[in-house]
């Protein structure tokens, strides 16, 4: 997935009211971004933080930047905005990237189920049960290599794994996706610590043949795109 318009580099000033941050751009000017994360963000709204940022001249935008990049030392990226991850997990189910999910023929996305809920993509064949896959953006990582999820408390999160465990006691299968938007991770987790009620409904929708299936992302300033199979540890 490629970014609509091309990224500028600039140093974080603060994150706030979980939807905005501040940021001082190379020639000093100090804006203000749209921050597409709802979660805590640990680990990547630091003072300082380089960062990139994607400008925009929508007349319907109040903020003429959107926040979608953390550079690390090394050369590794973190992407921050929650919207990328699904964007870019179609574009791979319909180009079948993903050889876990390659041989179904229709994908489709936000369809209604549960309890007034919508299911990131539901893939379909006519040879097995339906797939219901829903998908979450992992950022988390407090030890080098292991990134987390959540980073903060998800009731949310929890309930959309009670609703995958009710489609499998329907008769469909369904999944977990964790998609690392990190270039330095090897395995990915839960953080217990955080949510332990999170942790549990896991546990309980895993015992129930909810199946997990993690991936990382190639990111750069250019774009960002589905990367490679990761071992999830638990």
């Amino acid at each position: 997935m490629k970014f609509t318009t091309p990224l500028i580099p600039a140093t974080l000033l603060r994150r706030y009211k979980r939807f905005l941050a501040d940021a001082r751009l190379e020639d000093g000017t100090e804006i203000t971004a749209h921050c597409a994360n709802p979660g805590s963000m640990m680990g990547l709204k630091d003072e300082g933080l380089r960062i990139w940022l994607e400008p925009n001249d929508d007349p319907k935008k109040k903020l003429k930047y959107g926040w979608r990049l953390v550079e690390h030392d090394g050369g590794h990226f973190t992407g921050v905005d929650t919207s990328v991850p699904n964007r870019a997990l179609k574009q791979a189910l319909l180009a079948k990237d993903l050889p876990e999910l390659a041989d179904y023929e229709t994908v489709r996305s936000e369809v209604k189920y549960g309890t007034n809920s919508r299911i990131d993509f539901l893939l379909s064949d006519q040879a097995k049960p339906d797939l219901y896959v829903e998908v979450k953006s992992v950022t988390l990582m407090r030890e080098v290599g292991k990134a987390e999820f959540p980073d903060s408390v998800t009731a949310r999160g929890t309930k959309h794994l009670q609703e995958l465990t009710e489609m499998v006691a329907q008769g469909h299968d369904a999944m977990m996706l964790y998609l690392v938007q990190r270039t330095d991770a090897d395995h990915v987790t839960l953080a217990d610590d955080i949510d332990p009620t999170y942790a549990a409904a896991f546990d309980a929708a895993r015992a129930a043949g909810v199946q997990v299936l993690a991936y990382d992302c190639q990111i750069s300033p250019q774009q960002i795109t589905i990367g490679r199979a990761l071992p999830f540890v638990r």
